[in-house]
């Protein structure tokens, strides 16, 4: 799930009360404590085509979120927001499969620097505009970023975000992954270098987004070689009132098997007052194996309350035997 607590605030965006509680606020400083619990039900078809249905977790999140006034014109600020909470399986102990977000950082009229796990760029400005959805997304590449490093590609990162000149502002990082790393599948430290440019103009915005993938290069794998490859994408956007337009086109570009994947997708969204309904179309074009798809995803929320809402989505993913078709429904309630 890429979907963060602020994207659940997009789909309440017409609930305003609901929002962190700040419980310290003193000399400059202010700690805030937030969360949610979200619980669904799925029936998705596996790789046979047999339908399977079960109550599930959905990304229950606890989180805090702090800041400081260093000087008049630098804050340092922190975040930590933990996910592995099953909160359909509590009562047989907590997941223990990893948290969500954690990192630190420093802002001011100098940019944004922070140091942590945390979502990447090409999720914020290329996959998400597309579907950051409460379930069913559409498939991008960050199968290929994470490989066999399950959530490497947002983990150990290094970035910067300048400040809006212009309209423009501009993203570097980097995630680091020392020889010591359990992960590191070589006997030297790796490291992924990524940079985006996003433009805006009044209701138009455009955005594009590179990544070396290196965390992934193995020269030990007989299979992907020494240079996995790398991706990279683009994303406009456009607003009118309640609705939003996005279109996505995002490339994995294979090197050792010298072919690519491409995901060309357009998405809509739109607020009718008491929530979202939203739609996607992508297709789905992978030179290595000779395949060509048509993913379709619909879904709509519904606002209970100022902390409460209902969704449901359902998915169409165009694959051998049905493969990820489903539908699902699910309830979120924030603090």
């Amino acid at each position: 799930m890429k979907k963060t607590l602020l994207a659940t605030a997009v789909a309440l965006a017409a609930a305003s009360s609901a929002q962190a509680a700040t419980v310290y606020n003193e000399d400059g400083t202010t700690l805030d404590v937030y969360g949610n619990v979200q619980i669904g039900y799925r029936n998705i078809k596996d790789d046979a085509g047999d339908s399977r249905d079960d109550l599930f977790d959905n990304g229950t999140t606890f989180g805090f979120a702090a800041q400081h006034q260093i000087t008049n014109d630098v804050i340092g600020y922190m975040k930590l927001e933990i996910d592995d909470i099953d909160a359909t399986e509590m009562k047989t102990g907590p997941r223990q499969d990893g948290g969500d977000q954690a990192y630190i950082g420093v802002k001011g009229n100098f940019g944004d620097f922070r140091i942590g796990s945390f979502d990447t760029v090409m999720d914020d400005w290329i996959q998400d505009p597309l579907t950051n959805n409460e379930y069913f997304d559409a498939t991008d590449s960050n199968g290929f970023a994470n490989g066999n490093k399950s959530g490497s590609a947002e983990t150990d990162q290094i970035r910067y975000m300048s400040p809006v000149m212009g309209g423009v502002q501009l993203a570097l990082g980097m995630n680091y992954k020392g020889d010591a790393e359990s992960e590191n599948s070589t006997n030297s430290s790796e490291q992924t270098f990524y940079g985006g440019v996003k433009y805006a103009v009044g209701a138009f915005s455009v955005a594009a987004v590179y990544d070396t993938l290196g965390i992934q290069d193995d020269e030990t794998d007989i299979v992907t070689g020494d240079d996995l490859g790398d991706r990279y994408g683009v994303n406009a956007q456009y607003t009118i009132n309640a609705l939003r337009l996005s279109a996505k086109y995002e490339v994995f570009d294979a090197e050792a098997s010298n072919s690519d994947v491409t995901y060309a997708g357009i998405g809509a969204r739109y607020g009718y007052g008491m929530g979202d309904v939203y739609g996607a179309y992508q297709n789905v074009d992978d030179d290595s194996v000779d395949d060509k798809r048509n993913e379709f995803i619909v879904g709509g929320t519904y606002n209970i309350s100022d902390a409460m809402y209902t969704w449901a989505e359902i998915a169409k993913r165009d694959r051998d035997e049905d493969a990820g078709d489903g539908f699902g429904v699910g309830v979120t309630y924030m603090f």
